[in-house]
């Protein structure tokens, strides 16, 4: 189902277990929350993100009988498809025992969730649910009941510059208006203009960019940091980033000249190509080895740390790259 089905279920019911997928991640959190608010499962609830997934430890939590009449909400956010036969018993156990809740928040390929899909089915009262990037139409409503809970004074044209400056992404819209609202004043286009970053150069794409071309990088990262962006979300974007230097370099050793279409699926915009293309002739094969495995080496402590820790780990890493390069 869509937005909008899933909006109108939610309305009369909660689902056992619920599989959210997409390119909205705004959207997501927030049916989290609704969950969350709906069951009061804030202090009872099993959060299992990444590499904190562990089969017998969310079958075991979801198993088990409250005694104090609570629910077990498990909250699963990955980027991998699990197991079907595990993911199959986790849905069985959530429809089997009345207090049990599973949500399942997917961020990898758009054709593995649709493999995922085939299990959260609705015999089990199990649904699933697609989200698609805020239109403006359908954003900016939800931007100005935002400032409104805020108490903001901000009007329809500056919520749609700030939306469009943000380069349509809601999520950092939301965050900038609890930033601009510690101001205590109106709020403009032109305040707007001076207080907040633009997205659009800010992309980890652009970064990337930047890194592998041994630009200044370090305000960057912390921009990025401060617009919203996940430590964890950096690192893969890193590491996919490496991967498709390789296969630039693999496609060239093959067929002379690089193609963006075969090797990537999509044409990148000209100039994006054009740096890509740069990167990978400049970078020889070895040192682009020599990063990747520095990368893997770093991952797993920076995905184990908390709090500030991650970020230092990451600035660090993004450091010791530039200086293989």
């Amino acid at each position: 189902m869509y937005k909008h089905e899933l909006d109108k279920y939610l309305s009369y019911s909660l689902p056992k277990a619920l599989l959210l997928h997409g390119e909205n991640d705004y959207l997501i959190t927030q049916y989290i929350k609704h969950y969350i608010e709906k069951l009061n499962a804030k202090e009872d609830l099993l959060a299992l993100y990444f590499d904190e997934w562990h089969f017998p430890t969310a079958k075991e939590y979801l198993s088990q009988s409250s005694l104090f009449g609570g629910v077990n909400l498990l909250i699963i956010r990955h980027d991998k498809k699990l197991p079907k036969k595990e993911l199959d018993a986790l849905i069985d156990i959530a429809h089997k025992i009345g207090e049990s809740y599973l949500i399942f928040a997917f961020s990898g390929e758009p054709k593995e969730a649709v493999l995922l899909q085939s299990s959260f089915v609705p015999k089990k009262d199990a649904q699933w649910a697609r989200v698609f990037p805020s239109q403006p139409k359908e954003a900016i409503p939800m931007l100005q009941r935002k400032a409104q809970k805020l108490n903001m004074k901000i009007d329809h044209f500056a919520l749609s510059h700030l939306y469009q400056l943000l380069n349509n992404n809601l999520e950092l819209s939301m965050n900038e208006l609890d930033k601009l609202a510690i101001l205590e004043r109106e709020i403009t286009s032109k305040e707007i203009d001076r207080l907040v970053y633009s997205a659009a150069p800010l992309k980890p794409q652009q970064f990337l960019l930047n890194l592998f071309e041994k630009k200044p990088v370090i305000e960057t990262i912390g921009m990025l940091l401060d617009l919203g962006e996940e430590e964890n979300d950096l690192l893969r974007a890193t590491q996919q980033f490496v991967l498709e230097l390789f296969l630039y370099q693999a496609y060239i050793k093959l067929h002379g000249s690089p193609d963006s279409k075969a090797i990537l699926g999509y044409k990148p915009p000209a100039d994006v190509e054009a740096r890509r293309k740069q990167i990978v002739t400049r970078i020889k094969s070895q040192k682009l080895l020599e990063i990747h495995e520095y990368i893997l080496d770093r991952s797993l402590a920076i995905s184990k740390a908390k709090g500030g820790d991650k970020e230092v780990l990451l600035y660090g890493m993004y450091l010791e790259i530039q200086r293989i390069l």
